[in-house]
């Protein structure tokens, strides 16, 4: 949006107070922002990039044959990796299965399989801080690559100054007055003009095309760091709701040992779901930690590819194999849930733009790249102004000097000279003829 203060004294105060809020905190966080928006843009497209340039091995053709069941999977990794415990696997439809072994961002290996024959496509082991691309990207656009205390933070609060120069900015581009050049001015590039005006225009323009996708990427994002404001947008979209915290669930260790094995639970709760959900897209299945007895089988079902809003969560006592409950906003089913669930769980989709597929990445893809312009056009209009004032100031001081020191030299007699008295004013008298004088 425009960074322009127009000093006219039509301009209302209220006018002043958004250039001025617009003007500096944009300034203070427009690195910030650049970097946020930069590395969202790449993180969009995160699916696509890893499955056809990243990781194109792991591109499976479907057979309609039955997939590995999670104890078949637990068989192959342990063979492997003995020393290891599998923590997680998930199931695409497409592609291999990834199985994650070890302890997450404390380091672990992760093991491809090709879902009908078991055989291992790929191993990466990763050791303690070390990261994948995608990983490094999503550091930097959470944290800005520093420690995350400090970095979580920064971003957190630079998004939230952010969406309020959008707010700001809508209100600078706001014509005074509609006719045919604002509307020119406000809707379309002059690109045959300066640079100067090209550049104004990109922030101007393009800002305001932009506006509303921005700021729901923007209010999305806060929902994962600023926990006042998540809570605060769920209490007023569910109608006075308090947001929940998130319960981890436990089996209960008494039953241990008196029901079912471990690798009979694993795939007796992997058939019901699977028998329940057959058409779905993926599976994320989450193994019981074997020396922890109240820990549970949990099960998340994708419905949709590249979607996660109307995925289905269950958890499992891995002893008894019951279904434990969980509460509306973290496992009910998107159909059935309330508008603040539903708007909730879209959240993610929203922000990466998928709630419109691929067509809304692509939207998303843009609107970031126009966010992470709008600091640096608009550093450049606020630069150019600098100069521009700083050019117009210096000749007029200048020339002030100049003209009084010319002043003093008129005034100052040569040597041996004495300093001319000045002589009263006499006007002249007419003497023309017929003159009564």
């Amino acid at each position: 949006m425009s960074t322009k203060v127009r000093k006219s004294a039509s301009r209302s105060l209220f006018y002043r107070i958004a250039a001025w809020l617009h003007l500096w905190l944009g300034l203070i966080t427009g690195i910030v922002m650049i970097i946020v928006c930069l590395t969202g843009c790449i993180w969009v497209f995160q699916d696509e990039i890893t499955t056809y340039i990243l990781e194109p091995e792991t591109r499976v053709t479907h057979q309609a044959a039955p997939v590995l069941t999670p104890s078949q999977i637990q068989r192959i990794a342990t063979a492997k990796f003995p020393d290891k415990r599998v923590s997680y696997a998930t199931y695409q439809q497409g592609r291999a299965i990834y199985v994650g072994m070890g302890e997450g961002r404390r380091g672990g290996t992760s093991l491809r399989l090709n879902p009908y024959t078991g055989k291992i496509i790929s191993v990466s082991e990763r050791k303690e801080g070390e990261v994948d691309f995608f990983r490094f990207i999503l550091n930097g656009h959470r944290f800005l690559w520093l420690p995350y205390e400090i970095g979580r933070p920064i971003v957190n609060y630079s998004t939230l100054v952010f969406v309020i120069t959008l707010i700001t900015g809508m209100v600078l581009w706001w014509p005074g007055k509609w006719t045919k050049s604002t509307r020119a001015k406000s809707f379309f590039i002059k690109w045959k003009g300066s640079f100067k005006r090209v550049n104004y225009d990109l922030h101007n323009v393009l800002g305001f095309y932009s506006l509303l996708i921005v700021f729901a990427i923007a209010c999305t994002g806060m929902v994962y760091g600023i926990q006042w404001f998540s809570k605060g947008l769920y209490w007023t979209t569910s109608g006075g709701n308090s947001l929940p915290d998130f319960a981890r669930l436990e089996s209960d260790s008494l039953q241990m040992g008196k029901h079912f094995t471990g690798k009979n639970a694993m795939d007796i709760v992997w058939s019901k779901v699977i028998s329940e959900h057959s058409r779905a897209e993926g599976f994320y299945y989450s193994f019981p930690d074997s020396t922890k007895p109240k820990s549970t089988i949990n099960v998340t079902i994708y419905p949709s590819a590249g979607q996660y809003y109307n995925h289905i969560a269950y958890s499992f006592d891995q002893h008894t194999l019951k279904q434990l409950p969980r509460h509306e906003v973290y496992g009910a089913n998107f159909a059935t849930s309330s508008f603040g669930v539903k708007l909730r769980k879209m959240n993610y989709d929203i922000h990466v733009g998928s709630i419109l597929g691929l067509t809304g990445k692509v939207i998303a893809f843009f609107a970031s790249l126009i966010g992470a312009s709008l600091p640096i056009t608009g550093f450049i209009i606020w630069w150019g102004k600098r100069k521009k004032k700083t050019k117009k100031r210096i000749p007029r001081e200048i020339q002030r000097s100049i003209s009084s020191i010319e002043l003093s030299e008129k005034l100052m007699p040569e040597r041996g000279q004495k300093r001319p008295i000045p002589r009263p004013y006499k006007p002249a008298l007419n003497i023309n003829k017929g003159s009564k004088y």
